[in-house]
């Protein structure tokens, strides 16, 4: 972890990836990236007509490439989509590129953030919180397995989960805990 110049942004739909990474970069003075929005500009297409044409297997592959690009770049945070950490290439170029934030939240704090939008192709068609509970059994481990730093953000601000981000980003870069002596 000592040393990696990125921040990468994991964990489910309506987690506050996308937020939390805009305040987060805006705090360290790195760019911000999403890896969803990069795809849609790359493709002019957004990803619920990605998803209608070529599947989820499609827009996988999409998203293997545009994450290949992005994690070689230095100095950014970036936001993946929630599926991303499903391919274990996208995983390796993850831990080997960056330090891994995994932003925790419940299904029940998903379901309430998730209802406010109609771009989220996985949970159409389908009863929201039961969708959301099974993405997350699978999931929920991959991101753990990556993860150098969890943070829940369940009735957080975004300001103050960006903060607890830094903090706890610094003190490894720096190898020093708080309360711990310095000279």
């Amino acid at each position: 972890m000592f040393g990696k110049q990125n921040i990468f942004l994991i964990g489910p739909m309506g987690a506050g990836k996308t937020a939390v990474g805009k305040q987060l970069a805006r705090l360290l003075g790195y760019q911000f990236c999403d890896s969803d929005h990069e795809i849609e500009q790359r493709t002019g297409a957004d990803i619920a007509l990605i998803f209608e044409r070529e599947g989820e297997a499609g827009f996988r592959r999409r998203e293997r490439v545009v994450l290949t690009d992005l994690t070689a770049r230095t100095g950014i945070v970036l936001a993946t989509g929630g599926g991303a950490i499903l391919d274990p290439d996208n995983r390796r170029d993850l831990t080997a590129h960056g330090c891994v934030v995994y932003l925790e939240t419940s299904v029940a704090e998903q379901a309430e953030r998730t209802a406010r939008t109609r771009h989220r192709p996985l949970l159409h068609g389908t009863d929201p919180l039961q969708r959301l509970e099974q993405l997350m059994q699978v999931r929920e481990p991959l991101y753990r397995e990556i993860a150098d730093i969890c943070i829940v953000t369940d009735q957080s601000r975004v300001r103050s989960v960006a903060e607890r981000i830094l903090q706890q980003y610094r003190e490894q870069q720096t190898g020093v805990t708080p309360g711990a002596a310095t000279r």
